[in-house]
């Protein structure tokens, strides 16, 4: 089977692929044939060594995968030969096989193809969590959500709009614009102005009659997080996601003193290590939104196998609005 493999970090097109052998089940894991993975940002921070989980290399890096139980290993429950899957793994997507701990892979529901599961993994998670367990959204709250247009940040839209909340999208441009309204947006808020500072806190008054966000979903870091910070409501939440913009900030707590806000971190793997449980039920919470129509995965693109460092790129650029998936073998099926 074929493997992209890193090798030395460096660019995506640093990666080789391999050929190696078929992958054989150990007990207590499953063999998947993939047939297509989700790109995410930290797959960038992976390839180029600045991730803050490494394994040793060579490795085949990758997160999300939706694909078919090819084996079983002694143990395993609840799968078997055939079913349809999605999984998040912390490496080994970016492959024609990869091995899954039954932990963390989830039945597909009919109707849900395979390039949308890979498009609904990480992100979608990332921004529920971000969202209601670290957020602690109530009903009715308003949202603000930075980096609205990327991968986590139209998921968080699209979870947010379908759990009743009034959300307001940070995007920097016309075309990101229009696709945050098409996922429902309730206000747009431009990031690309002068002096972020002080004009997104009046453009998220302006939305908000004056009474700010109650929760702020930031993975850009950088001068969004000071300016959302200002922004936030009284008794407001901010959830910092990642540093998508470069930069990691600083925060002065006496500002967190003065309007009662609480800022919080999100490391989603960890719950997946620690609480698998709890993933499981949000992924059942989340393919029930999709029933619904809250939630649509928007896929920018659809990459052959043979074009994967150049959606890994691209990720990195910042040039994907929703998601960039690519397809191994009939991904569609």
């Amino acid at each position: 089977m074929r493997s992209y493999r890193v090798w030395e970090h460096g660019a995506p097109s640093s990666m080789q692929v391999d050929l190696l052998p078929d992958l054989v089940p150990a007990p207590r894991e499953m063999i998947v044939d993939v047939k297509a993975v989700g790109i995410n940002f930290p797959d960038t921070l992976v390839v180029s060594g600045k991730y803050q989980v490494l394994p040793p290399r060579p490795f085949t890096p990758g997160k999300d995968l939706a694909g078919v139980v090819r084996a079983v290993g002694a143990g395993v429950e609840g799968f078997s030969s055939g079913d349809r899957i999605m999984a998040q793994v912390e490496h080994g997507a970016f492959a024609e096989q990869a091995s899954v701990p039954p932990s963390q892979a989830f039945l597909l529901p009919d109707g849900l193809s395979f390039e949308a599961a890979a498009a609904m993994g990480l992100v979608y998670q990332t921004a529920y969590f971000a969202l209601v367990e670290r957020g602690q959204y109530k009903r009715g709250e308003t949202v603000l959500v930075g980096g609205a247009a990327g991968g986590v940040g139209l998921a968080a839209v699209q979870i947010a709009k379908g759990l009743g909340a009034r959300v307001l999208a940070g995007v920097r441009s016309a075309a990101e614009e229009a696709v945050v309204r098409e996922a429902g947006a309730d206000a747009v808020i431009d990031l690309s102005v002068a002096d972020l500072r002080d004009n997104l806190r009046a453009q998220v008054h302006a939305a908000t009659d004056g009474h700010g966000a109650d929760v702020v979903l930031d993975p850009l870091g950088a001068d969004f997080f000071a300016a959302a910070l200002r922004a936030a409501a009284w008794c407001g939440r901010l959830v910092v996601i990642g540093f998508a913009a470069g930069d990691i900030p600083t925060v002065k707590v006496n500002y967190l003193l003065v309007k009662n806000i609480s800022v919080s971190g999100l490391q989603w793997s960890d719950y997946r290590d620690r609480t698998p449980e709890l993933v499981l039920k949000v992924q059942q919470e989340l393919f029930d939104l999709w029933r619904a129509g809250a939630v649509r995965p928007r896929i920018m693109r659809v990459f052959p196998f043979e074009e994967l460092p150049e959606a890994l790129e691209l990720v990195a650029q910042g040039k994907v609005q929703g998601k960039a998936v690519v397809s191994i073998g009939g991904g569609a099926a």
